[in-house]
């Protein structure tokens, strides 16, 4: 099995510009959230969480569909490259749904007066964390290479069915969660013009910083693998 099958032109010549990209897009996008921005009409400055809450749980949608697409690259041909996308990207899931979860539950104390509550956004959102941290104790129950990775792509492949449930538990089940502002069906956004823009370029700017994470964590697991195999 070799290691060889994961571009060069991804991990050394795009990393760094990916890096370049990720820092001025956060710059961008927190002056925009923090002084461009106006404040909300009823919740004021807190409101601006929002340009960093919405983000992290965008990555974590998105890095969790990358584990599944990477799962199945894997049970389809096993290319140790699809393997080391999944656990990058699956780390990468973690670390925003635990961000997702923090940054929640700030806003949540100053418009619902608690820190938690177990309502259906939140409860299916801690879930997926589990579920996750769980997919990445199971990589180190094996010390075979191709055994771990096969089990853990079959969990990535089931674990995915969360995702569809979290984002939309708000408009299922009875829900204190504010329901979609941007992605409604049968309606335009509700957010005031620079709001929207500013959201939209936050989302921006967190997927290339995941990128940048991706393509660097990916780095790592494969010189891991070829010292493994050396």
């Amino acid at each position: 099995m070799t290691t060889t099958t994961f571009s060069p032109i991804f991990t050394v010549r795009l990393r760094p510009w990916l890096g370049i990209a990720s820092l001025a897009a956060a710059i961008v996008a927190t002056y925009m959230a923090l002084i461009w921005a106006p404040p909300d009409v009823t919740q004021g400055d807190v409101q601006r969480i929002m340009y960093v809450h919405v983000p992290t749980a965008w990555l974590a949608y998105l890095a969790f569909v990358v584990v599944f697409l990477a799962s199945i690259g894997w049970l389809w041909s096993k290319k140790v490259w699809f393997d080391a996308v999944a656990v990058a990207s699956a780390e990468i899931g973690v670390l925003f749904t635990g961000m997702t979860l923090v940054l929640g539950s700030i806003w949540a104390k100053p418009t619902w007066g608690v820190w938690w509550t177990w309502e259906p956004r939140l409860v299916t959102t801690a879930v997926m964390f589990c579920m996750y941290v769980g997919y990445l104790l199971l990589r180190s129950l094996s010390s075979d290479f191709e055994r771990r990775a096969t089990r853990a792509a079959v969990i990535g492949v089931v674990a995915v069915v969360n995702v569809p449930i979290v984002h939309l538990s708000v408009t299922w089940m009875n829900s204190l969660h504010q329901l979609p502002t941007v992605l409604r069906a049968g309606g335009e956004p509700t957010l005031d013009g620079r709001m929207l823009a500013t959201l939209l370029v936050g989302v921006f700017a967190f997927t290339v910083i995941y990128a940048y994470l991706l393509a660097a964590r990916v780095e790592i697991e494969l010189d891991r693998r070829r010292r493994q195999e050396a």
